[in-house]
């Protein structure tokens, strides 16, 4: 049997029995942030395990993408190394949600595993929880007891957490020992005996007390690892000899001209394996809406790309080729997994773009390993792991397993998690603004309490709980403290015969926390004060925050359900949203996203707000949350038309659409790899952008002699910004720099538009450097070449900057010279510069005063 008729039978089996066949959640599971990836069958039906939810069917079978890469469940580092493990895979599963139990579901596994599929009996054994006497006595039936086993806990009791629904589960276990002796080697992680299917039945509910309760309703929770049994039935000892794996791992033949050794030890087995079950991975998961990033989810694709990437290489391919597996994939799952298909041509960009980006850090990064390990004994230093990881992007795994396979060597992982921790208190503290600052042991937010409503109320008197300096805490406040992207309120506070402006507005704990413009009189504690906020200005950011949340859909509409926000900020004159997007949107797509929204401001989209308790909230159709927010056990959902936008959302809002008047799009750029931002106006802002384009246009038609100098001032700017912007790439050329003998020699292309430009990049390379360093820039202006040349102060001396820059244009056909510490060139041969910045760490080298 094929696997596609294995995953079809399957299916087959349980329709026949009664099952509603459903489709598989994404792996990616938006509607549940307790989790990075869906990694089981159950994930979608955790609700009805709960009890806050239902379906209209009491059985159900499917067949359920999964990625197990992270937490608990993590197969990650033994991936490649065995016959079975796998990030990704694909469960089988049937269901019954309080209709059969053990009885039935004992008997139809045994009936499909020996009638349907043919295995042989004799190699088949049971496993079940020690007390569990039920499901013992059931497999009598069909199993001899020496192949029925009793586990414990850990084996055998399947929990959904502390507490919580639980119960005892049976697994079914096959026999590969040509003797059918392997019942000693049952749970004992053998691949000679493997586990195929497990029945779970969950019966009981954990009390906080660990106790054990009856449920009112006991379910049956199964699941069966198609790439496992598929193994079986084709007669494989190995998964990725079947027809799941062979066309991924001939493909990587083909690519790479080796041949696939199916030893486990074998090194280009090793990689072929590693690849082909990478690459399934990666293909879903983007598909399913995830980009590689450096955080949650996006940080785990990336370290399972570069780990794909790393055995490429190891390969002896040195251009990106993982993405030419995803048609593989396509080809060979689009049947049952459309979303591959329809998603190819995106998921094949992502994963050659961060490949390349990769493969130019891998190289970088290996260069600098290499120079570690000739002086290292049995460590890499922690200080050398994280200039890897901080420079070049190395995953401290990476960097441990190339130091392990090419030079036998650990990493101080101590010494660099105390580097990594203490980088992220530095950058918690750069984060902080001044005025932003409320000061440390001000208020204990844990004992102080207060409560928002503002809402629906814009004054509130309320009694005043503390005061610290410039800073107040009232019980109840009409003031949104800035969360969720969402700036503060400003307005006043009267008290004591007094008017404070609020400037801004944190919380602290449990306490809301107002700054004001001038110290409090501590003396107001327990008197009534007058919170009022600046209504006005309120209404201006509830524009912008509805505006957002309908540019939100319509990103996803125009560009892709895989785009999710990564961040936004929503203030009285503008917003902001960034947004996971492996390409820049075209001119056209910008257009149809503007449009997008103006339509649904001008169809007056009734606003509807509810709080709703978290359970039932993530069933809501198309409902967007976002992983890594804590929730609570309820939640605001923000609703513009139930089949356009509906979202988790604790901010402000207005009540109708209509009240967000014009939206319009002021800038697209750029933040990150795979991360887009979108800079716009709504509302009162809009006035103001066309009186001043109005402005504008008249002053060009009256003063036609002011618009030529303000044309060219503007060049000047933009000439000056465009320099701020080439410095910016400056750092990235530095850090590239290669050690010759001692000296760090940086050499690299720019796009200086003039040469003085050129000499100012110079001189802001000459400052990177610092000490000990020599760099040369390259720029191509009216078809000629011009080099600039730096020195630092140290080797001036020993490696003139007038001297080399002359050597280096003699290569490009051309000659130049100057001062020690900077000097220029120019040149005919504009082919020849690669060659040149190729070379000159050795002309550096060479070069004696």
């Amino acid at each position: 049997m094929t696997s596609q008729q294995i995953r079809q039978s399957f299916l087959d089996f349980f329709a026949e029995r009664g099952h509603r066949l459903v489709p598989s959640a994404p792996v990616i599971p938006h509607g549940d942030p307790t989790l990075l990836f869906t990694n089981a069958g159950m994930n979608q039906f955790k609700d009805v395990f709960l009890g806050t939810g239902s379906r209209d069917y009491v059985r159900a079978a499917d067949t359920q993408k999964c990625i197990r890469a992270s937490g608990k469940h993590n197969d990650l580092e033994d991936v490649g190394m065995d016959t079975y493990h796998h990030t990704f895979f694909e469960m089988l599963g049937n269901w019954s949600f309080g209709d059969y139990f053990k009885q039935e579901a004992i008997a139809w596994s045994w009936e499909l595993l020996t009638d349907v599929w043919k295995l042989d009996p004799s190699r088949l054994h049971a496993t079940v929880y020690r007390t569990d006497d039920e499901s013992y006595e059931l497999w009598k039936a069909y199993l001899p007891e020496g192949h029925i086993h009793r586990f414990d806990e850990k084996d055998n009791f399947w929990e959904m957490g502390e507490t919580g629904p639980c119960g005892p589960c049976t697994e079914i276990h096959y026999d590969r020992t040509p003797d059918r002796t392997g019942g000693p080697l049952v749970n004992a992680g053998h691949q000679d005996v493997i586990e195929i299917w497990n029945n779970v039945f969950i019966q009981y509910n954990r009390r906080q007390d660990g106790s054990l309760e009856d449920l009112a309703a006991r379910h049956v929770d199964t699941g069966m690892g198609l790439e496992r049994v598929t193994a079986v039935l084709q007669g494989k000892t190995s998964n990725y000899d079947t027809d799941i794996f062979q066309p991924l791992i001939a493909c990587t033949e083909d690519l790479s001209g080796k041949s696939y050794h199916a030893e486990l030890q074998h090194p280009d087995g090793i990689a072929m394996r590693v690849i082909a079950d990478h690459i399934r991975t990666l293909t879903f998961a983007i598909a399913d809406g995830a980009i590689p990033g450096n955080e949650g989810r996006g940080y785990v694709l990336r370290r399972i790309l570069r780990r794909a990437a790393r055995y490429a290489r190891n390969l002896g391919l040195t251009e990106p080729v993982l993405w030419k597996h995803v048609a593989v994939v396509a080809a060979t799952m689009g049947d049952v997994f459309p979303e591959v298909v329809q998603h190819q041509a995106l998921i094949e960009k992502v994963i050659r773009t961060e490949e390349e980006q990769f493969l130019t850090t891998l190289d970088n990064g290996r260069a600098e390993l290499a120079a570690a390990a000739t002086t290292s004994t049995e460590q890499i230093s922690g200080d050398v792991a994280f200039r890897l990881y901080d420079t070049f992007g190395f995953p401290l795994d990476l960097t441990q397993l190339i130091a392990r396979e090419d030079y036998g060597l650990g990493v101080d992982t101590e010494a660099f998690t105390a580097l990594l921790d203490a980088q992220r208190v530095r950058s918690r503290a750069a984060r902080k603004r001044h005025h932003q600052e409320v000061e440390a042991g001000s208020f204990n937010g844990d004992e102080l309490q207060s409560r928002f409503v503002g809402y629906n109320r814009t004054t509130v008197e309320s009694p005043v709980l503390a005061v610290s300096g410039n800073q107040v805490v009232v019980a109840e406040t009409p003031f949104y403290a800035e969360m969720g992207g969402q700036v503060s309120d400003t307005g006043s506070i009267v008290v004591g015969g007094f008017t404070y402006e609020v400037e801004e507005v944190r919380t602290v704990g449990g306490a809301i926390v107002h700054i004001c413009q001038s110290e409090i009189d501590p003396a107001v504690v327990g008197d009534v004060a007058c919170a009022t906020i600046d209504v006005d200005r309120r209404g201006d950011i509830q524009r912008e925050h509805s505006a957002t949340h309908l540019l939100h859909e319509a990103l996803r509409q125009v560009l892709g359900s895989h785009v999710q926000q990564s961040g936004s900020l929503v203030a009285p004159d503008h917003l902001r949203f960034d947004f996971s997007h492996f390409e820049k949107p075209t001119e056209d797509q910008l257009r149809q996203i503007e449009d997008i929204v103006n339509e649904k401001i001008f169809e007056a989209l009734e606003v509807t707000i509810e709080e709703l308790p978290i359970d039932i909230a993530r069933t809501i159709p198309n409902v967007k949350m976002f992983f890594g927010d804590k929730y609570g056990s309820s939640v605001r959902v923000v609703t513009m038309d139930p089949t356009f936008s509906v979202e988790f959302c604790g901010g402000t809002h207005v009540r109708s659409t209509a009240e967000i008047g014009l939206f319009r799009i002021m800038h697209e750029s750029s933040i990150a790899s795979g991360v887009r931002r979108i800079e716009a106006i709504a509302g009162r802002s809009i006035p103001a952008s066309i009186r001043e384009l109005i402005v504008n246009i008249r002053a060009q038609d009256e003063e036609k002699a002011v618009l030529q100098e303000r044309l060219k001032a503007a060049e000047r700017e933009i000439a000056s910004m465009r320099t701020s912007t080439l410095k910016d790439t400056i750092p990235a050329i530095a850090a590239a720099a290669v050690t010759v003998d001692g000296i760090r020699v940086a050499a690299a292309t720019v796009e200086a538009a003039t040469t003085d430009q050129l000499k100012e990049l110079g001189d802001t390379l000459r400052a990177e450097l610092k000490s000990s360093g020599v760099g040369i820039l390259a720029t191509i202006i009216d078809d000629k070449v011009q080099l600039v040349c730096v020195t630092t102060d140290d080797l001036l001396k020993l490696k003139p900057a007038g001297k080399l820059v002359g050597l280096a244009a003699a290569m490009v056909g051309g000659a130049g010279g100057g001062k020690p510490h900077l000097a220029t060139a120019g040149g005919k041969d504009a082919a020849g510069v690669s060659s040149m910045l190729a070379e000159f760490p050795k002309l550096v080298s060479s070069y004696t005063f």
